[in-house]
């Protein structure tokens, strides 16, 4: 299942469609230059968004590490090793980030309000 784009990364891919052209082919380039699957690439990337506190980033690539079929404990552990690197507001900023697209992809709860 391919990542559902933001509505901002839409915005600006109709604006510049030829800079997000050379932006989506380099990342795909840098992707296919390695022996690294894409779960391994999705939280290396995570982990990248979390240091530069990028919100969106983190929510873009929680979402596509899970496509690519990391487990939620995967993830959170990805944004817990940078504890000692990164620092734990940092961290906790980023699981937060996390945690908003891991709860909102988990089906909804038997006896909850949303079974239908």
């Amino acid at each position: 299942m391919a990542a559902k784009l933001s509505k901002q990364y839409l915005k600006v891919k109709q604006r510049h469609p030829e800079l997000l052209s050379a932006v989506e082919s380099l990342g795909k380039a840098a992707k296919q230059d390695g022996p690294l699957d894409e779960k391994a690439a999705q939280l290396i990337q995570l982990a990248a968004a979390a240091a530069i506190r990028s919100e969106g980033a983190v929510h873009s690539h929680t979402k596509r590490a899970l496509e690519a079929g990391a487990t939620d404990e995967e993830i959170r552990h990805t944004l817990i090793l940078l504890t000692s690197t990164l620092g734990f507001p940092s961290v906790m900023a980023a699981l937060s980030w996390a945690d908003e697209k891991l709860e909102a992809n988990k089906p909804p709860e038997a006896g909850s309000e949303w079974e239908v």
